[in-house]
């Protein structure tokens, strides 16, 4: 993520939160520049993320904050756990509390279900992908909270990557399906500089049509909404191919499955629930005077 758009983001959030008028209460208070401390204090088991992205929330509001942080995004923390350490005006402490906390709790609540799903597949050959199923305005900071989750990044967005989808297939006629994607690849390739091509499958007889291409022209097949032995069974076609793109299975997948998930041989889980359903971890700020 580029400065600039860390800084537009930040910029949108102390806007959302002040306003005109900026904090009311602490203003009506005439705090003036009296000073306190304290610490921002997990309230639960979890994996912190955001912490640089606080550090440049107070930067931004040219606060006079002065902050510390104990651990660093990817760390587990514990119910009770300082993760930072602060000092400063107490209204400008006020004034970025809420701003400061969302952030931090929101991608430590992605970063915290991340390795959950990390941890599930441990010992396997999976990785844990993300999607673009994420909150909107904020996506290059949840896929950087998955990633400190251990989970991979899948694309940036539409314009880094092709996923070829079953709507997109719908344009294709069905026996055409492995020319119409070869000509959709090539296309790609020769137009832009694709991160990768993924095409998405619903069952063995698309994944067959796949498969007869020539090596390189697909790099990932997506699995849609197969149970596990039908993943089982696509592994089995496609190491007997000479065409042979990683899998990625995708629909449907939880904790309690994805294990089973990867135990079929597949290269990459794709979970939509890490950024769209993970909600917020509970991380709070306690204040002290000094």
């Amino acid at each position: 993520m580029s400065e600039e758009e860390l800084l537009r983001i930040i910029d949108s959030m102390l806007a959302e939160d002040l306003g005109d008028d900026g904090d009311v209460t602490s203003e009506s208070m005439e705090l003036g520049s009296r000073t306190a401390m304290g610490d921002i204090v997990s309230r639960e088991s979890g994996v912190i993320a955001g912490i640089p992205m606080v550090m440049a929330i107070i930067e931004r509001a040219d606060a006079t904050i002065r902050v510390e942080a104990s651990i660093s995004d990817g760390d587990r923390c514990s119910p009770g756990q300082p993760i930072m350490s602060f000092s400063g005006e107490l209204a400008d402490i006020l004034m970025l509390e809420r701003s400061m906390l969302n952030i931090l709790g929101q991608l430590s609540a992605v970063a915290t279900m991340t390795r959950s799903f990390v941890d599930a597949v441990s010992g396997t050959s999976a990785c844990i992908c993300d999607t673009r199923k994420t909150i909107p305005g904020i996506r290059r900071l949840q896929k950087y909270a998955v990633r400190c989750g251990g989970g991979l990044m899948h694309r940036i967005g539409l314009f880094d990557a092709v996923l070829v989808k079953d709507n997109h297939l719908k344009a294709v006629p069905p026996d055409q399906l492995a020319g119409g994607i070869a000509r959709i690849a090539a296309q790609a390739r020769e137009k832009f500089q694709p991160s990768f091509i993924e095409v998405e499958v619903d069952d063995l007889e698309q994944l067959q049509q796949v498969l007869e291409l020539e090596p390189g022209v697909v790099d990932i097949v997506l699995l849609d909404n197969m149970e596990p032995a039908t993943m089982r069974k696509a592994v089995s076609m496609r190491d007997a191919a000479a065409c042979s793109p990683a899998f990625e299975a995708s629909g449907g997948i939880t904790l309690e499955t994805v294990r089973d998930v990867a135990m079929t041989g597949v290269e990459r889980i794709a979970i939509g629930a890490l950024t769209h359903s993970s909600g917020c971890l509970d991380i709070g700020l306690d204040v002290r005077d000094e």
